[in-house]
């Protein structure tokens, strides 16, 4: 047995497998923005002929040894490698993109010409190649649809002679057990040819998908998973079935030898949808926010018997309250979730010999499912209530770009024109709406420590009250004789405009052009700070400003559209390049400023 040295790599990973960045003029370069520690394994050794044996049996040993050689060549040319180029969105100014930057990853191949990744490996995508093994052509494939929150996608290659001799690989039919042998193909750091590490389950529990930001299922190995191994599929030992896909690690300094799949349960979930929706509709929420009866004073409070065991609610969120009247109300006792009976702590039985949160059961619905609730209320018993489910109603998403895939899933979709963030300038207030996305562009990754108290409360605790709330910031002032006095302003929440409340950033748009005071004030909580500007000279005053900063136009081509439908017009660029001043640098020096 040959023995290979492990390589450490130096730079160290966020909680997920994530993918390896590469130069944009290339396919290598793993020293650029790997987001994983590389470790290579020591080979596993060839099969050996048991000592002992006699010239006889050569042949019938040799033919066993080609027909597992056989079955493992058949798997191993199922799992791809993708070269992905990405052009991330700037949410700090987003009339313009950020620079082209290109990654690898894996992909693999399942029935129906499907091919699967993970959501985070063709994020913001602009080119997709993947490339067999053993092969020099590079194809080029499209995104068919994408779960942010499952963290997986879905990919269509149109040349048909891709998939020759390609034999897709078989998605289990159960999870995993416990110490059950499992088996990581992909393509990680350290070297371009395909590798191959294993592992055995160490845990199955929920775990939150760094990508989307949702606890959902997820299996624990101890197999290494580094950068580039995500979207790589992770087989069973017997029969060689896939049982999960390679998607994030923990921390490096945190814990050694701890890497997670998405089984196969949230894999069939996610292709579902697809086939079910024509695309990726997401996750359901339940509606309400509820608390542990752990504590024998809060059951005896609640009037629940010692048989009682359940949840309490404490508050149902205006669009649940809205959409099924009274039919839940804060301080009910959630006995059973579909039948099934919730402890005390929130858990339920899972496996037979396993607790696992209640939520795993509404991580099963679609959006628009039902689901039926056994209630305890002032300690008596009331009928089951069914409640529909709808999206999350949190008032801050993860991205504003999310969902806006069009639909696709039976093949080839035309791919759409790139989506931008919204923004809509007036008398060179900049104003966007509040997403994670836009406070990781502005504060960075510690964006949760570092953002203002009054955003992050909108984002802890914020939620709607129509489907369409949103909260409006007004993320920097582009300087001009009009706005003099407010430079310093930076990343404020947007109450209202001339005393109306401002609902979203499409109202606040509507609310300007509509206006027809002399003046354009807008409040910002929370102390009441006030931007007054005359609005006659605001307007005049946006060319000239768009001109200065090389901004094509006022907003973006959602509100654009938008605008035009009700018949206003809108500002553009006069001159776009006289007197090109660098927003980025004018915004940074406004920041120090108000600090």
């Amino acid at each position: 047995v040959v023995r290979q040295s492990c390589v450490r790599l130096s730079q160290m990973t966020r909680k997920r497998g994530g993918e390896l960045a590469l130069p944009p003029d290339g396919d290598a370069g793993e020293d650029a923005k790997m987001r994983g520690r590389g470790r290579a394994r020591i080979a596993s050794p060839a099969p050996r002929r048991p000592r002992g044996h006699d010239a006889d049996s050569d042949e019938d040993y040799d033919s066993e040894l080609d027909g597992e050689h056989e079955e493992q060549r058949s798997i191993r040319d199922a799992v791809f490698r993708l070269i992905v180029t990405h052009v991330e969105p700037n949410y700090s100014l987003p009339w313009q993109q950020r620079r082209q930057s290109s990654s690898t990853s894996t992909a693999f191949l399942i029935s129906g010409n499907r091919i699967l990744t993970n959501a985070h490996c063709v994020e913001n995508e602009t080119v997709v190649r993947i490339k067999k093994r053993g092969d020099d052509r590079k194809f080029i494939a499209t995104v068919v649809a994408v779960g942010r929150e499952c963290d997986l996608a879905m990919l269509h290659v149109a040349d048909l002679s891709f998939f020759e001799g390609v034999v897709p690989i078989e998605l289990g039919k159960q999870l995993p057990r416990l110490q059950d042998t499992v088996t990581v193909v992909g393509y990680p750091v350290g070297g371009d040819n395909q590798s191959i590490t294993q592992g055995v389950v160490s845990r199955i529990d929920l775990q939150e998908y760094s990508h989307g930001s949702v606890q959902l299922l997820s299996v624990q190995i101890d197999a290494a998973i580094n950068s580039g191994n995500s979207g790589g599929p992770v087989l069973a030992s017997s029969p060689p079935e896939c049982v999960g896909i390679a998607f994030q690690a923990i921390d490096s300094g945190a814990a050694e030898s701890i890497g997670y799949l998405i089984p196969v349960p949230v894999v069939e979930r996610f292709l579902t949808d697809v086939s079910k929706n024509g695309r990726y509709t997401g996750y359901a929420g339940c509606g309400y926010d509820v608390q542990h009866c752990e504590n024998p004073s809060l059951r005896h409070f609640q009037g629940m018997k010692k048989s009682d065991a359940g949840v309490r609610v404490m508050n149902v969120h205006p669009l649940c309250a809205k959409r099924d009247g009274d039919k839940l109300r804060a301080g009910d006792i959630i006995t059973h979730f579909d039948s099934t009976p919730i402890a005390n702590d929130g858990t339920v039985v899972f496996n037979r010999e396993q607790r696992i949160s209640w939520r795993y059961l509404l991580s099963q619905k679609f959006v628009e499912d039902t689901c039926l609730l056994s209630l305890l209320r002032d300690g008596k018993r009331i009928p089951d209530v069914t409640l529909e489910l709808q999206l999350s109603s949190l008032l801050v998403p993860t991205s504003p770009l999310h969902g806006l895939l069009p639909p696709g899933g039976g093949g080839a979709p035309t791919p759409p024109p790139r989506p931008t963030p919204s923004f809509a300038i007036v008398g060179g207030l900049v104003f966007v709406s509040l997403s994670e996305a836009f406070l990781r562009s502005e504060y960075g990754e510690d964006w949760e420590s570092k953002a203002p108290i009054c955003l992050m409360e909108r984002v802890v605790n914020g939620l709607k009250t129509r489907d369409s709330d949103e909260v409006v910031v007004l993320s920097q002032v582009l300087a001009h004789a009009v706005n003099v006095g407010y430079e310093t302003i930076v990343n404020a929440a947007v109450a209202s405009l001339n005393g109306q409340k401002v609902s979203d950033l499409r109202h606040l748009v509507r609310l300007a052009h509509e206006n027809t005071d002399k003046f354009l004030h807008f409040d910002l909580p929370p102390f009441g700070e006030a931007v007054v500007l005359d609005a006659k000279e605001a307007r005049a005053a946006e060319p000239a400003i768009l001109a200065q900063h090389n901004i094509p136009s006022a907003m973006s081509p959602d509100l654009l559209a938008h605008v035009r439908e009700l018949g206003f017009a809108v500002a553009a660029s006069e001159g776009a390049g006289r007197g090109a001043a660098d927003a980025r640098g004018g915004k940074t020096a406004r920041g120090r400023a108000r600090g």
